[in-house]
């Protein structure tokens, strides 16, 4: 019996994003290995979205008899229950269109149902975090209350839990495979995987800052307020080492604030945001969407500011999908280095409300880039190897020199990878490095020039690939990773 732990989704996921966006954050530190390949998952308050990283599966051929089946036990009792616990499938020649069926018994079906879609599926070939060559990745988005799921804590004593039972099938023509996980999932409930999902993450009140509590889930007592980088501990949600922001931010209100200020006639409030750390601030304009509890489902609600640049206060009594946030907004519209904060409340009368002796100045450090990656030179002894070479080696003790950069500009390098890759799944890491809080500056570049060798195993076609992650998180997960690659066909003797 297998368990993944879905992640928390700050904004919905679309189906065409890669899984090296940053709306996939967080999940690639959670994932599931499954047959094949692996189960990403993060959800938020209304859905559950799921990919299958299929690194097996290197033949784009979709509609050829590929297809999956997504089987839930939604009363979790490890028994199939005929009309009511369901599968999930693909259309027949259509990839992209998921069906539903009941169960009538083990392995007995009522066949794909016609009804309105609150579910989605979307096949796509392309490469992931877990692997460079192009291959079947398989998305989801399945709808909370179609899976028995609920967050909320008085309704899960009687609807649901927010935990499901779950069991899979993913087919392959072209290379050949039949993959079900766990065995003999959908004639036996007993063993079905386990899927937890994240319920709105809590944030410390004594961690958070007076006025804005937490960029995300990185309380802002956390992020200097001289480098505009946060550090938090290992042990806690986003291990952050001096991280700069990106990607698209939530800037969350205190807690306690936000339930007082209310009583002090605080109806509406403003956002001002500067370029640096000197000079006058400007009223700051974006919006936004959050989701909120309306007592039976969750609905999906804009903000915007007003024509005099005005923010109506949220409900702090209500339950939104993320409670008390102020304002979200992109950072990557605004320039590379630091970017100040305020927000200020005001009453009906446009009077401000709620002040503090010293009102809060959030610093920001924004690094939307991503590092500079490269292989400068792969070697067998003196003698260059370019892409798609053939090189025939003198000896089984030969190495292969490699010469590649990770590079970043900002300083703000998080890690870096060399690897290997060859034959069906084979891989070894040649060589690694990551930033280290203890024993680096807070700015780290990498290097343009990084060496390494490494000695050859077998005959066969590879690719070196380096890989390269920013030290930039959005509040919820590193974000901004690149990979590069080069293939040449290495021959033993």
């Amino acid at each position: 019996m297998g368990k993944i732990k879905s992640k928390w989704a700050a904004i919905p996921i679309s189906l065409n994003k890669r899984l090296d966006d940053e709306v996939w954050s967080g999940a690639l530190e959670y994932q599931m290995k499954i047959p094949g390949g692996y189960m990403f998952a993060k959800n938020d308050a209304k859905y559950l979205y799921v990919a299958l990283d299929m690194v097996e599966d290197t033949h784009n051929d979709p509609g050829t008899g590929d297809y999956f089946w997504f089987t839930f036990d939604r009363n979790r009792n490890k028994s199939i229950t005929p009309n009511y616990d369901v599968n999930f499938g693909s259309y027949p020649g259509n990839p992209n269109k998921l069906g539903r069926q009941y169960y009538l018994g083990p392995g007995t079906w009522t066949g794909l149902l016609n009804e309105p879609k609150t579910y989605e599926c979307k096949s796509v070939f392309e490469s992931s975090p877990n692997s460079n060559t192009a291959h079947r990745i398989w998305k989801f988005v399945f709808r909370l209350t179609d899976l028995k799921i609920s967050l909320h804590p008085w309704r899960r004593r009687w609807f649901s839990t927010s935990h499901t039972k779950f069991g899979i099938r993913v087919h392959s023509t072209t290379p050949n495979f039949n993959y079900d996980t766990p065995q003999n999932f959908f004639n036996n409930f007993t063993n079905l995987h386990t899927l937890y999902c994240s319920k709105k993450p809590s944030i410390s009140l004594a961690d958070q800052g007076p006025i804005m509590g937490s960029v995300g889930l990185i309380p802002t007592t956390k992020i200097s307020s001289s480098t505009g980088k946060a550090t938090t501990a290992p042990v806690y949600y986003i291990y952050a080492k001096k991280a700069a922001f990106g990607g698209m931010l939530n800037v969350i209100g205190n807690r306690t604030k936000m339930l007082d200020l209310p009583s002090l006639g605080a109806v509406k409030y403003k956002v001002f945001h500067r370029k640096g750390t000197a000079g006058s601030f400007s009223e700051f304009i974006t919006s936004w969407y959050n989701y909120e509890w309306d007592g039976t489902d969750y609905v999906l609600k804009s903000f915007a500011p007003d024509g005099s640049n005005f923010y109506k206060m949220p409900n702090a009594t209500k339950d939104y999908s993320i409670d008390d946030l102020l304002f979200q907004f992109n950072s990557t519209k605004l320039a590379t280095g630091k970017h100040q904060f305020k927000v200020k409340f005001y009453n009906a009368g446009s009077s401000e409300v709620g002040a503090i002796p010293s009102p809060q100045t959030l610093t920001l450090y924004i690094d939307n880039n991503i590092p500079e990656v490269r292989i400068n030179s792969v070697k067998h002894g003196t003698n260059e190897i370019d892409a798609c070479g053939i090189v025939k080696l003198t000896s089984p003790h030969d190495h292969i020199s490699i010469d590649f950069e990770a590079f970043d500009t900002e300083g703000n390098l998080l890690d870096y990878s060399l690897t290997a890759r060859w034959g069906e799944g084979h891989s070894a890491l040649i060589t690694s490095g990551k930033y280290d809080t203890t024993t680096m500056p807070a700015s780290w570049q990498g290097s343009h020039h990084i060496n390494a060798s490494w000695l050859p195993l077998v005959t066969c076609a590879h690719s070196f690939n380096v890989h390269a992650r920013a030290r930039t998180t959005n509040g919820y997960g590193y974000i901004g990773r690149i990979t590069t690659y080069r293939y040449i066909t290495l021959i033993k003797p």
